[in-house]
């Protein structure tokens, strides 16, 4: 079981990213394909947003043997998840409390809208969210 999760920001500008179970024990090249192939998937996740009324897209690309599952937010920002294998009532699971983390993090007056999120709290949140629902 591998995941790796992006948030894309409005202008889609990568603002997190995280690994979880085998995608992140493996080579750093790896990475760069990971966010390949999440980042193709933008056209994708921008023409099925607007089709639908719900946030959560489901699965909206696929790339060999993975998947690649999307999460809009309220202020057009991306949550996006790659993985190889469907779970799906987990990751809408994964994604609610991720969103819940993500709005906390924006109603710090610090934060900015497309800014990296840095926060040790917010990582240890998804980390969390992981490790329940994934």
């Amino acid at each position: 079981m591998s995941y790796y999760l992006a948030v894309v920001g409005t202008r889609d500008n990568p603002l997190y990213e995280a690994d979880f179970g085998g995608l992140a024990g493996k080579k750093d090249g790896n990475k760069h394909i990971n966010q390949f192939v999440v980042h193709s998937a933008l056209d994708i996740v921008e023409e099925a947003m607007w089709g639908t009324n719900n946030m959560y897209l489901k699965v909206v690309d696929r790339f060999n043997e993975w998947f690649v599952s999307a999460y809009i937010t309220a202020s057009g920002a991306k949550l996006m998840l790659l993985h190889d294998i469907q779970n799906s009532d987990g990751i809408r699971a994964f994604f609610l409390e991720v969103h819940e983390a993500y709005i906390k993090h924006q109603m710090n007056p610090f934060a900015t809208i497309n800014g990296a999120i840095t926060s040790p709290a917010f990582d240890a949140k998804v980390k969390n969210a992981a490790r329940k629902h994934l």
